[in-house]
């Protein structure tokens, strides 16, 4: 029964995590989808790039609370069903693959950043709040979201391993953190180009493989005709 309670319990945060936020929230408020402009990443910092800021904010929280409710859940009222730290760090990664891979939205969903955050706290608050200290600061200093971000996930298991040292929930965290690297393999790349979208700036289009729309080339123009006839040869007189 035990085993049943379990598998119900990352189903469940597997769902709450499918919530794409960003896009209910936009829609909710009038805005354009944020897959259709900017980064094309349904997540808090794309939404920024509409230029609302109330919308980006209650992205950013609705997020982090998806991250962070089914591990309390589990943590408060998991006991009498037998589920304990284990189970709390499986919904806690489940949550977090929800938004990578949301059920109700194609599969398409966002980097994680949030939703990690909010995972985070559940698992140790003081961990939580140092991980996004480390966003904050490297945010603030370069006005980079995704290199915040790929700094943030390399500090969380170290800062773990090294004040408190290894648990239950270390196993989720790592992996949380390397998919979180691996989804931001297209800002890698930009970052070394010097071409990666600050946070704040201007909307542009979606990328182009996200919107692809394939012009049909006109036909090449035919080769122009010959005249009509040609002139007659004039009669020889005599």
């Amino acid at each position: 029964m035990t085993t049943l309670w379990i598998v119900a319990a990352i189903v469940a945060a597997y769902l709450i995590g499918s919530l794409s936020f960003a896009v209910i929230i936009s829609k909710s408020m009038g805005l354009d989808d944020p897959r259709s402009y900017g980064s094309g990443n349904p997540g808090a910092t794309n939404v920024l790039r509409s230029g609302n800021k109330k919308a980006a904010v209650l992205t950013l929280v609705f997020d982090a609370v998806k991250g962070l409710v089914p591990v309390l859940l589990v943590q408060q009222f998991g006991a009498p069903y037998g589920l304990g730290e284990g189970t709390a760090a499986l919904v806690g990664l489940a949550a977090f693959l929800g938004h990578l891979w949301p059920v109700f939205f194609g599969f398409v969903g966002g980097k994680g950043v949030a939703t990690a955050a909010g995972v985070l706290l559940g698992f140790n608050v003081w961990l939580g709040l140092a991980t996004l200290a480390v966003w904050g600061l490297v945010a603030y200093g370069s006005r980079y979201s995704s290199l915040a971000a790929l700094v943030a996930a390399v500090a969380a298991p170290v800062i773990q391993t090294v004040v408190w040292g290894p648990s239950t929930a270390t196993l989720a965290i790592v992996v949380m953190c390397l998919l979180l690297v691996w989804r931001h393999g297209a800002n890698i790349s930009k970052l070394m180009k010097g071409t990666e979208n600050r946070i704040g700036q201007k909307a542009a289009a979606a990328p182009a493989s996200d919107v692809t729309k394939t012009a049909t080339p006109r036909p090449a123009k035919s080769a122009s005709k010959p005249p009509r006839g040609t002139r007659q040869h004039r009669k020889q007189t005599h």
